[in-house]
């Protein structure tokens, strides 16, 4: 699990982006996060883990859950 801070949550388009501790920036979907985290209550600066998984895209965050 990496760790890291929601930098920005476009939430009505579904997505965001996470401030990995590696200083790594990671898009994340609403459909990829831990089945207890609320989407449209995620902010800025929130503390969250997380696992890499690659795309197509390059790296992006899945499970994401709130620390």
């Amino acid at each position: 699990m990496a760790n890291g801070t929601i930098k920005r949550v476009i939430s009505d388009r579904g997505f965001g982006f996470i401030g990995g501790e590696d200083g790594k920036e990671y898009f994340f979907h609403r459909n990829e996060l831990a089945p207890t985290v609320d989407f449209d209550r995620l902010v800025g600066g929130e503390s969250v883990t997380f696992e890499v998984e690659q795309s197509p895209k390059g790296a992006r965050a899945v499970k994401v859950q709130t620390a």
